[in-house]
């Protein structure tokens, strides 16, 4: 039976071992087991609820497996598991995205993939924050950027729009640094947070492309008391952030919804599975109609999220 391997936002899983086996499946009815980033934060859960509501929409097993750590290596070995029990589909989000043939999602340009979903174009997200971080200082002021890890691709092709964006346009706003992989990591984050301000006393701002780094880097700014002195922005879960919104040390960002992505990654695995073509014009549950650029299927819904916005996207689970 071949096997076709999922990608999708970032990486880190930890051992694990199912307590049942999992009967082989028909192409109709395939086993879905999608391995993300890092388990118990409110990304991935929200993300499981997607992954559960739509397999249940389509009558197949789905299910989602959580790391403790950002480890690669554990997340091979949980790949491993997964082929040992015969999935017809593996999903994965992936840190350090190598050599194997996938469908990634948050993987964009992977290379070997057969398809990449993305729920936000790259230039259009890291713009987007060059945009809203630029217009709030005016123009002016040194920044530094947090990313998941150097070998997240998506989180520095993020990175690498929104520097790009600025310099071309703002050329008043200086990086202060290259950028720190931590931003998947509440402490680490909050630490190189404290320890920026302190090498760099006329910080403006933080960017911080992944979950946590914004979470960190916002408590940094409230032990510190420079709420309003320092931005900090950057996709985060609204329920782990509100508090920090509205207390004025979490700016706010965009994001898109994990849920959905969960959702599109069992379609789109079972589309796959069944050998269903996936071409321009086609309409995709979760993307819409889509329009290929090679194996990329690549659309914008960004989610605002601010002081106005945020209470209510908890209220949905986020």
């Amino acid at each position: 039976m071949s096997r076709y391997f999922v990608r999708a936002l970032c990486v880190g899983v930890a051992a694990f071992a199912f307590a049942t086996g999992l009967a082989l499946a028909s192409p109709d009815k395939p086993v879905i087991g999608i391995v993300v980033k890092i388990g118990g934060i409110p990304w991935f859960n929200a993300m499981d609820a997607g992954i559960k509501k739509r397999a249940e929409q389509l009558g197949v097993k789905a299910f989602m497996v959580g790391p403790t750590s950002a480890d690669p290596a554990l997340q091979v070995r949980a790949i491993e598991d997964l082929i040992a029990q015969h999935v017809d589909v593996i999903g994965v989000v992936p840190n350090d995205a190598e050599g194997i043939k996938v469908i990634t999602h948050e993987s964009p340009k992977q290379k070997n993939a057969d398809w990449d979903f993305e729920l936000a174009s790259v230039k259009g997200f890291g713009e987007a924050y060059a945009k809203r971080m630029a217009t709030a200082l005016g123009g002016k002021g040194e920044y530094a950027v947090f990313v998941g890890s150097l070998t997240v691709p998506l989180h520095n092709a993020w990175a690498d729009a929104a520097i790009a964006y600025l310099k071309a346009n703002d050329p008043g706003m200086t990086l202060v640094g290259d950028r720190y992989g931590v931003a998947e990591d509440v402490d680490a984050s909050r630490k190189t947070a404290l320890d920026l301000m302190r090498a760099h006393p006329n910080l403006k701002a933080i960017l911080a492309f992944g979950s946590q780094g914004p979470i960190g880097a916002a408590r940094a700014v409230a032990e510190k008391h420079e709420a309003g002195n320092i931005l900090v922005l950057g996709p985060f879960s609204p329920g782990q952030g509100k508090r920090l919104v509205h207390d004025g040390v979490l700016t706010g960002g965009y994001m898109w919804n994990p849920e959905i992505a969960g959702e599109v990654f069992v379609t789109l695995g079972v589309m796959v599975a069944k050998g269903e073509p996936i071409k321009d014009g086609t309409k995709i549950e979760g993307l819409g109609v889509v329009h290929p650029d090679g194996h990329n299927l690549i659309v914008d819904q960004l989610v605002d999220l601010n002081a106005k916005t945020v209470d209510d996207l908890a209220k949905m689970g986020l």
